[in-house]
């Protein structure tokens, strides 16, 4: 069962960012970065090691840099909460970081776990060879940065005071740097630990990750904000183009099912090996949070 399997990739993962940050102290920045990796479904962290997994990459290598690509993705949900960006009070049902302590911590338990995410990366329990390391590491540098997600979030900015609503293309570009850039190289670095051809999981990876962003706009209109436990609908509120603003409810879900039809096409050449990640795909438009 697809949630029962998720649910002991999330516990793993937990075990080893517990385990990376035990020699922390009790300042706040370090309870903050506790705090912000604690919870969640950890589905990136999730692709690495079922992609791993396809070339027999065991859980003792994997969960380094499924962990590392946790703590990056909590380091941008810190960021992007904060009052200059988002401005949200929940996350996950619970306070945000600058609500729980202050901006200041909250800034700096982000930059600490961006640290740490590439510090996970570049241990030599990630992979014996050091070029395959620094190929995990410059991939992540890309796709977290100007050229991926920190481009992404600049353009939604931008977005925001634009003299008119993006477009459909535009909206494709600015998420598949935002929400894509990260669930890609999550999907590849399975096939970087192996050292075999990232293209299929490249493949997959792209229709995955604008399948979860046209899902995070359905349920921002249609979601339960308890179960989210994030506000909801603060894209039709400030009057925003969004995927189903353009596309339609109708058509948004149904652009969703086609991109996992294809997410799960570009799965063929792993046959059977690849079912997790099959049941990866249709859990990101079924799911309620």
């Amino acid at each position: 069962m697809f949630a029962t399997r998720l649910a002991a990739r999330a516990a793993e993962i937990g075990s080893c960012l517990d385990e990376a940050m035990a020699g922390l102290g009790d300042y706040p920045v370090h309870e903050g970065m506790r705090y912000a990796t604690a919870g969640g479904k950890r589905l990136r962290g999730f692709l690495v090691m079922e992609t791993a997994a396809l070339f027999g990459i065991g859980t003792a290598q994997s969960r380094w840099p499924a962990a590392a690509i946790e703590a990056l993705h909590a380091y941008s949900l810190v960021h992007d909460d904060l009052p200059c960006m988002d401005d949200d009070d929940l996350r996950r049902g619970q306070p945000t970081v600058h609500v729980k302590w202050d901006e200041a911590t909250a800034v700096l338990v982000g930059d600490a776990l961006q640290s740490l995410a590439f510090e996970l990366v570049a241990r030599e329990e990630t992979h014996p060879d050091p070029a395959v390391r620094l190929r995990l590491m410059a991939g992540l540098a890309r796709d977290a940065g100007a050229q991926g997600m920190v481009l992404g979030q600049a353009q939604d900015i931008a977005a925001e005071t634009a003299p008119a609503p993006l477009t459909l293309d535009q909206i494709t570009e600015l998420q598949a740097n935002k929400t894509g850039a990260l669930i890609r190289w999550s999907a590849e670095a399975g096939a970087i630990l192996g050292q075999a051809d990232p293209a299929p999981l490249r493949h997959y990876a792209q229709a995955l990750g604008l399948a979860f962003q046209i899902a995070d706009d359905i349920l921002d209109v249609e979601g339960d904000a308890e179960k989210a436990g994030k506000r909801l609908q603060k894209d039709a509120e400030a009057g925003k183009a969004t995927f189903v603003s353009l596309l339609g409810l109708d058509g948004a879900k149904a652009r969703a099912r086609a991109l996992v039809e294809e997410a799960e096409a570009a799965l063929d050449p792993y046959g059977d090996k690849a079912d997790g990640l099959r049941d990866a795909a249709r859990f990101v438009i079924s799911r309620e949070m």
